[in-house]
């Protein structure tokens, strides 16, 4: 285990505790691998990022996660610096105290692509150091087919969650991988639900084609409000007046001028280089533009995981994030165009959820060789069966296309997942592949018994 993999490990097993923990106590839950030395200096590193809080003096002191449930007399969650939760406060006030606003054209005419930041530099730092888990050469989208199911929860959930979906995790979990619907629920909260699995799934296996662009963004809001919406209106930019809930903001009512101002927005963001200030800036700008007649913050929050899936890090599945902490903090951005306590939480959840995530890899055992090369060994599959190539024909092509693409250490166990492949062909498993049922069918006819 690496040493980030430790320091993980630690905020992992602390985010389990139901109370805070003494570092013996801590000490004693990890096990022998872990040196105290070590676990006390990544609790105080732990605690200045503000992922972790110290209770106590001395003997006495105990270590707890920073929760977003720790409230007290209604002010803003712990994640929230000093500065951010006066900010909370202030669009928390009575709404006939707050002025009406209109959208600010010069907000985002003032942001130059890599010259101007949202993420500050130490914590884009941050956001690296945690979130980075493939190879440079990994096709995009690797890591997230790794943790699929993960994500496809995680994020359906939460991101449902914030909306108001009254969906347990446990609940969702059964939607979406057994289809096993609640009792006593709507079927508004069912159909968000399956709507996130559709998008989700599109972002995932589209990774290595998805662009920041109208076609992408206007795909997932498709996909998220199909049979929430009129369908006039699903991945097509509003034609009528909207008005946001708690608010005083007043969104534009116009279509041309709500397509001019998203275009520069997917132009901005589509210049940005670096992915989670690409992220962050898709979040902020989609939401704030409120271009569709619904479904408009969904859309933001699958929309900034494009460039993390792309990019092979963890994704952003807003796990630990309280509701009521996130609308007053996406309200600072209508009402004041004040972004830090979104980055607050975005800061927070993020690191919460590598955690969380490193754990679940891990415990999948999931086979590396056959996620990194995927790509390939479809190709190579694809060419088999399209040239009814078999036996020796079939394995000198296998052999050279092996030579040529795969590293010399991972030859063997790539030679064999073809192999295995090829053996278990049938018509359930064609997706993808780009033959038909009877190009199949054919190959399978010009067979002898398998000869590897």
């Amino acid at each position: 285990m690496t040493y980030k993999d430790k320091k993980l490990a630690v905020l992992h097993q602390l985010s389990q505790e139901s109370e805070p923990v003494s570092l013996a106590e801590l000490l004693k839950k990890l096990g022998d691998k872990y040196v105290e030395r070590s676990v006390r200096r990544w609790l105080s590193k732990m605690i200045t990022e503000g992922l972790v809080e110290r209770l106590g003096h001395k003997k006495g002191t105990k270590y707890q996660v920073i929760n977003l449930a720790n409230r007290e007399n209604g002010k803003a969650g712990s994640c929230f610096g000093l500065e951010n939760i006066k900010i909370i406060e202030q669009v928390r006030r009575p709404i006939y105290e707050r002025k009406p606003m209109a959208y600010a054209d010069h907000w985002i005419d003032a942001y130059q692509p890599n010259i101007t930041f949202y993420i500050p530099p130490k914590c884009r730092t941050q956001l690296e150091k945690a979130g980075q888990r493939s190879k440079r050469e990994d096709p995009a989208g690797t890591y997230a087919h790794q943790i699929f199911n993960r994500l496809l929860i995680d994020l359906s959930y939460n991101s449902s969650r914030l909306e108001g979906n009254t969906y347990s995790l446990l609940d969702t979990q059964r939607l979406l991988l057994e289809g096993s619907s609640a009792k006593g629920k709507l079927d508004e909260e069912k159909i968000m639900i399956l709507n996130h699995k559709e998008a989700i799934r599109y972002l995932v296996d589209n990774a290595s084609k998805l662009e920041i662009s109208e076609q992408t963004i206007c795909t997932l809001h498709y996909l998220l409000s199909d049979g929430l919406v009129e369908a006039r209106y699903a991945g097509k930019i509003r034609d009528h007046s909207v008005r946001i809930g708690g608010s005083t903001y007043i969104p534009f009512e116009n279509k041309k001028q709500l397509q001019s101002r998203f275009n520069r927005i997917i132009e901005k963001a589509a210049s940005i280089e670096n992915p989670y200030e690409q992220s962050l800036f898709l979040l902020v700008h989609i939401t704030y533009l409120q271009g569709f007649s619904d479904v408009n913050k969904r859309t933001a929050r699958l929309s900034a995981n494009i460039p993390l899936i792309k990019a092979n890090l963890v994704p952003l599945s807003f796990n630990d994030v309280d509701r009521e902490a996130y609308t007053s903090s996406v309200i600072a951005i209508y009402e004041l165009q004040v972004i830090r306590p979104l980055l607050d939480l975005y800061l927070f959840s993020y690191m919460r959820t590598c955690a969380m995530y490193d754990s679940t890899v891990k415990a999948l055992g999931f086979d590396e060789v056959r996620v990194r090369y995927r790509q390939q060994r479809r190709a190579i599959i694809h060419d088999v069966i399209l040239n009814k190539l078999s036996d020796a024909s079939m394995k000198e092509y296998i052999s050279d296309q092996v030579l040529k693409l795969i590293k010399e250490e991972d030859r063997t166990s790539f030679f064999e997942d073809v192999i295995e492949d090829l053996r278990e062909i049938d018509l359930s498993r064609i997706a993808g592949l780009g033959i038909t049922h009877d190009q199949l069918n054919m190959w399978i006819a010009s067979q002898k018994p398998f000869p590897l």
